[in-house]
């Protein structure tokens, strides 16, 4: 379930300084706040839910899960975005969740 990407595992091998740099810009966008890490995991879900990126979707579902957030809750990121994208995206996004919950 806390698999990385071989995809992103390769970029960090062949681009060590890119990597670092947006990993490095990544903690520091989670720092730049107040909210706790179920709620930023939630809304990186909502975000990459929304913009419709499968791999994200998987990557935030697998972070929310380590942050503590149950299956229901992962679902109802996906169902609350029914009126916004549209049900082939939803239904979409709601299969990707699944694909890690049920993986």
């Amino acid at each position: 379930m806390s698999e990385i990407p071989k995809r992103y595992l390769k970029f960090k091998e062949d681009y060590p300084q890119v990597a670092e740099a947006y990993e490095a810009m990544g903690d520091a966008v989670h720092s730049a706040g107040a909210l706790d890490d179920k709620t930023r995991a939630l809304i990186k879900l909502a975000i990459s839910t929304g913009a419709k990126l499968e791999g994200a979707v998987h990557s935030h579902t697998r972070k929310a899960i380590k942050a503590g957030t149950t299956p229901v809750e992962l679902r109802q990121v996906a169902i609350l975005s029914l009126p916004t994208i549209g049900l082939p995206s939803m239904m979409a996004a709601l299969s990707w969740i699944d694909d890690v919950v049920e993986g």
